[in-house]
């Protein structure tokens, strides 16, 4: 199946590594013009797109900047990406989660979507877009060490089945995407294999035994950005409201 994009106007959130920039980069190959805001914008995020713009979402106004910035260069958004997340901190226990770990949780990742959401709307439904919540599978696990995390992932899921609640009917497909373990940062920062003992290849590699990946391979950012632009494509216009595991069989029942 071929998606041809030309001509619509993308944002993606937290562009500079990882998911995001697999997504720009996908959305950018598909035809749209895409502006990706990061608060590091590098080499690789201007290699995959001549629109760019250093923001910190985490900021009040980092959302208005950023929508703001993309309806002066583009003159609308179709397509909406909220990608930027974080606050995987692993603690002992819940007793050992404080205020500023809960609020950066749902600030990271719930507060940034919701801002920049408020800011695109009116344009995507003007023009009957797309908005795409990146999520976690962790939204439905239960570990006491990532409740905050977990928590806020779920809050984000939950807003993005009330969006498309009420912007369904105007036009504005709304869904959210849950990944399990995922080729970023989070799993190849050297100090995170340094601590398990082992070199940053090494920790990769044993992260789907470690996770129970059914696949045996951790997941690829290219294979979210995949699912993207198919969301996004409006190919399957029924599609709305949903969240899409994609956690290489991680989550699938226990056998009896």
């Amino acid at each position: 199946m071929q998606f041809d994009l030309t001509g619509r106007k993308a944002v993606v959130t937290g562009a500079g590594s990882g998911i995001g920039l697999a997504c720009v980069r996908a959305l950018a190959e598909a035809g749209a013009e895409v502006l990706g805001g990061s608060r590091t914008v590098g080499p690789e995020l201007l290699a995959a797109t001549p629109y760019a713009l250093t923001v910190d979402l985490a900021a009040e106004d980092g959302a208005q900047t950023l929508v703001k910035h993309a309806l002066a260069e583009f003159g609308g958004v179709d397509i909406l990406v909220n990608n930027v997340g974080g606050g995987v901190k692993l603690a002992s226990g819940f007793l050992d989660i404080d205020d500023d770990t809960w609020r950066e949780a749902f600030g990271l990742n719930v507060l940034t979507a919701v801002r920049t959401t408020r800011e695109a709307l009116p344009s995507l439904v003007e023009r009957r877009g797309a908005v795409i919540n990146i999520g976690s599978v962790n939204a439905t696990l239960a570990d006491p060490r990532l409740a905050h995390y977990s928590a806020a992932k779920a809050a984000l899921a939950s807003v993005g089945k009330s969006l498309s609640a009420e912007f369904t009917p105007l036009g504005v497909r709304v869904n959210t995407i849950s990944p399990g373990p995922v080729r970023t940062r989070v799993w190849t920062n050297p100090e995170t294999a340094r601590s398990a003992g082992l070199t940053p290849e090494e920790f990769v590699d044993a992260v789907p035994k470690m996770t129970g990946l059914a696949t045996g391979r951790i997941i690829e950012p290219e294979e979210i950005a995949t699912l993207v632009v198919l969301l996004a494509s409006g190919k399957v216009p029924s599609i709305a409201g949903s969240d899409y595991l994609i956690d290489a069989g991680m989550s699938r029942p226990a056998l009896r």
